[in-house]
């Protein structure tokens, strides 16, 4: 089932677009193996994300972290921690 990829800030500066629709291997269940499997698709990527501590995620809109499951997942952002002021 396809994904649709979002990413933000300097995430989708390095990667070289703000979103993408994906299509990950049947093996792949979590935002961290995604991550993963990401990170192999171009050297872009594999500089996007690179550094996993600095990454946070959202599944349909919604914060997780690295072990949630993306199963039915229809969209899942990619971005820096959010800081506010």
């Amino acid at each position: 089932m396809p994904i649709t990829m979002l990413y933000f800030a300097w995430v989708r500066e390095a990667v070289g677009t703000g979103a993408e629709t994906v299509e990950p291997p049947a093996g792949i269940a979590t935002v961290g193996a995604l991550v993963e499997w990401l990170s192999g698709k171009s050297p872009a990527h594999a500089e996007a994300l690179a550094d996993r501590a600095r990454l946070r995620a959202a599944v349909d809109q919604r914060f997780v972290g690295p072990d949630a499951s993306i199963e039915g997942a229809r969209e899942i952002a990619i971005f820096p921690p959010v800081t506010g002021g």
